[in-house]
């Protein structure tokens, strides 16, 4: 969709720090020498049938954009489309408690929102945050010798069309996989941000692939990125090599594999959870290497017990290379 903004002119305001000129997780507007206000809007369909957790996801996914940022989540606004002719007000109600109740988790407000009847429900936050000017988290800073730390699991997105086409039952992914993603973000930036982190983004729609690849173009440099240090919710491969798949996985192909190398040897079904579209993923964090361990230390002691270390950054082309 950012192409529909080509042509159009950035605002020459100094204050705007971070526009739509790159592709970061959000907007950040300097309003005093020690505060810049952060700005990002987010909302999806229902992943689950759930309202209660479809409403905890949804809020956890607008929120990250703020982390990624390296911010602090301080307002939000409920952006809603229901259809209020078809389901009870009840279901609405569970949604926006999953929202209220991850929104006071993160320590922000919830301060209104807008509400207009659609076909299919939909939901999400408008965030407003803060961050020091001069201590912006971006997609674009990542340097040759860092290592990069991935804090969640992949897979998200074939398992919820399992669920739908009946390949897999509801109740697993709401033991193995819906937790992770209701999870915030915001304790795996906050143990980051004691480190040197040079740039950060979350893995969300466009997959591992995809954002490894924006980080690659606005830092220019290259990712390599280690397949085998990769980490799945459970049945997320074998989803695959049954033959589901997501609407999202060729879109995502298309658009990295004129700058995506795959070098080693893997399934057509491994291949394809690479272009797997996340909802509520985790941080991307990129450190120097050798702050890598201790940063993986720390996560888990902030209780983010699934991350790995997924690759490293090369001073080439930009692009990405799977080995």
């Amino acid at each position: 969709m950012s192409d529909a903004l080509a042509g159009f002119t950035r605002s020459a305001d100094p204050n705007l720090l971070i526009g739509f000129e790159t592709s970061d997780d959000a907007a950040v507007y300097r309003i005093s020498d020690d505060i810049a206000m952060i700005n990002t809007v987010d909302f999806i369909t229902p992943p689950v049938d759930d309202p209660y957790w479809f409403g905890q996801i949804s809020a956890a996914n607008s929120i990250s954009d703020i982390y990624a940022m390296g911010g602090r989540p301080l307002t939000a606004l409920n952006v809603v489309m229901f259809p209020a002719k078809h389901l009870d007000i009840g279901v609405l109600r569970e949604i926006l408690r999953g929202g209220h109740d991850k929104v006071t988790e993160a320590g922000a407000c919830l301060v209104g929102g807008h509400t207009i009847d659609d076909e299919e429900p939909k939901y999400g936050l408008c965030v407003n945050g803060i961050v020091h000017p001069d201590r912006i988290i971006t997609n674009c800073g990542a340097r040759p010798g860092d290592a990069l730390i991935l804090t969640k699991p992949l897979g998200s997105g074939v398992l919820f069309n399992a669920v739908r086409s009946g390949k897999m039952a509801y109740q697993e992914i709401e033991r193995n996989v819906l937790p992770s993603l209701a999870l915030l973000n915001g304790p795996a930036m906050k143990a980051a941000l004691d480190f040197e982190l040079h740039a950060c983004t979350d893995i969300t729609g466009y997959g591992i692939t995809g954002h490894c690849l924006e980080v690659a173009q606005g830092s220019r440099v290259r990712i390599i990125l280690k397949y085998s240090t990769l980490l799945f919710y459970p049945g997320a491969l074998a989803m695959y090599k049954k033959g589901e798949t997501t609407g999202s996985n060729k879109p995502n192909r298309l658009m990295t594999q004129k700058k995506m190398e795959i070098r080693v040897a893997i399934s057509s079904h491994e291949e394809e959870s690479l272009f797997d579209p996340q909802t509520s993923g985790g941080l991307l964090l990129a450190v120097p290497d050798a702050q890598a361990d201790k940063l993986l230390a720390a996560l888990s002691q902030a209780g983010v017990k699934t991350a790995v270390r997924v690759g490293e950054v090369v001073d080439d082309s930009p692009g990405v290379v799977v080995v």
